[in-house]
């Protein structure tokens, strides 16, 4: 058990996905306040026109579609780190994202 922890604690691969999660636990938090704003911007458009905006919606959408990217990432469902460290298309690709393939077969 130790030498697989310190084989473990070794891995670069490991410290280098700790230090992207911690870089996107802040960018995430940032995204997080930025869709404040875009929701109350919504609220505004449509209150003042009836309708929501679709620039604002479609912005929505994509940091909406960031964050979900930024969040699969850090709960290990992904292994491509979100943009700006990969291309912004792999983002834009979740939506059609298929659940992360795991060694258990048994299903509830």
């Amino acid at each position: 058990m130790d030498e697989q922890l310190n084989e473990n604690l070794k891995q670069l691969s490991t410290w280098k996905r700790i230090f992207f999660m911690l870089i996107f636990s802040i960018i995430g938090e940032l995204i997080r306040m930025l869709l404040w704003a875009v929701i109350l911007l919504q609220i505004v458009s449509s209150l003042i026109t009836g309708k929501p905006n679709s620039n604002i919606l479609s912005f929505g959408r994509n940091l909406s579609l960031y964050s979900y990217h930024i969040l699969l990432f850090m709960t290990y469902n992904t292994d491509t780190v979100p943009f700006p460290f990969s291309e912004w298309s792999m983002t834009e690709q979740l939506d059609n994202a298929k659940p992360y393939p795991t060694n258990n077969s048994s299903s509830n």
